[in-house]
């Protein structure tokens, strides 16, 4: 059975809000009308770094899924097989089937694997909780964790290997399991210390969101990079989600990954998607937030492939198809929301901002 653990308050979506948004567009969710264009080069053929999307074993399963998959990306990432509450079970043992079947099709199809995630604030599995307050006992055990993990899929491009340590607002950073068994920053010190002795040569990121519309978080977020390299910890990447909004004001996404590339670190663009439901403002017409939304999508392709090739580690969607989004994930939400955050309708078929995506892309 799969360990459920509580998830990130972003995740709470404004329902409604967005039962309003629809009102007012005169639409029914399960009725939607999703845009799409002719025939596209494949989003690979433009990029001169990876380009990746999120994925489940349940969706590789399916032969138009991976068809449309291997034809457009070069890199894949799971969605949440890699992450503990897939992979540590109840009584300490490890599972490894899911991801396992994830990293074989990469190889199978000559893509490369992006690994998330190591350490995250919102879960603390059981195997956990029974040695808090233990010390050397939870040391021991988070460090052989990490080990195991990032040992097995040594090849993999890259590892998130801290996710999401800023506190929502950007006040400081998050308390947690870790943290208190551990130490604030030691934490995540002995996470990157043991993802680089078993996973040599991949790039090891510190992962957050709402960077691009928090600059607060984003600053707390760089100091954190910044104190984990004086301690000496082997960061080499920085990851900036990208599940962002289409009120999103222009020339935010730009001065962010601008900000973030400061301090000379490859940026890894990690779980892009761009929501209409969750743009602010209910009378605005879906089809403004649609023409919003490829404007977003052009201006972070374009700011992505504008850094020096050796700031850029891969560049990562969220999703494959509309359908495929944990934005309307039962998994994610018990009444999921309606939303177009994707790049491909629900049938597979490419939609206009994945044309200004990859002329963004192209530059």
């Amino acid at each position: 059975m799969r360990l459920n653990f509580p998830r990130p308050s972003r995740r709470g979506l404004l329902a409604g809000a967005a039962a309003a948004a629809l009102a007012a567009c005169g639409r029914d969710a399960k009725s939607q009308d999703e845009p799409s264009i002719g025939p596209l080069p494949p989003l690979k053929q433009g990029a001169r770094f990876p380009v990746g999307c999120a994925v489940t074993t349940d969706h590789l399963r399916d032969p138009a899924y991976a068809a449309l998959l291997t034809r457009e990306f070069t890199q894949v990432t799971a969605e949440w097989e890699m992450k503990m509450e897939y992979i540590l079970q109840d009584d300490g043992s490890l599972r490894f089937d899911a991801p396992d079947a994830i990293a074989a099709f990469a190889k199978a199809n000559g893509m490369s694997l992006f690994a998330h995630t190591l350490v995250w604030y919102a879960q603390s599995p059981a195997a956990f909780q029974r040695l808090d307050g233990q010390g050397d006992a939870f040391a021991k055990a988070y460090g052989d964790y990490i080990a195991s993990v990032a040992g097995r899929y040594r090849d993999a491009a890259g590892w998130d290997v801290v996710n999401e340590a800023v506190a929502e607002d950007g006040n400081g950073l998050r308390q947690c399991l870790w943290s208190k068994n551990l130490g604030q920053i030691d934490y995540m010190r002995r996470a990157f210390d043991a993802a680089r002795a078993a996973a040599p040569d991949a790039v090891l990121l510190l992962n957050d969101y709402n960077l691009e519309s928090l600059p607060a978080k984003r600053a707390t977020f760089m100091r954190l990079a910044e104190t984990l390299l004086k301690t000496g910890a082997p960061l080499t990447g920085l990851g900036t989600q990208s599940h962002i909004a289409a009120d999103l004001p222009p020339g935010a996404v730009t001065t962010s990954i601008n900000d973030l590339a400061r301090l000379g670190l490859p940026i890894h663009v990690s779980e892009l998607d761009i929501s209409l439901n969750r743009a602010q403002g209910v009378l605005v017409s879906r089809d403004v937030w649609r023409e919003r939304q490829r404007r977003l999508a052009g201006e972070i392709g374009e700011a992505f492939a504008r850094l020096p090739s050796d700031k850029r580690v891969s560049f990562t969607i969220w999703g494959l198809r509309d359908s495929d989004s944990w934005l309307r994930s039962q998994r994610e939400n018990p009444s999921p929301p309606w939303d177009e955050a994707l790049f491909f309708d629900d049938q597979g078929r490419p939609k206009p901002m994945l044309a200004d995506l990859e002329r963004g892309l192209a530059v």
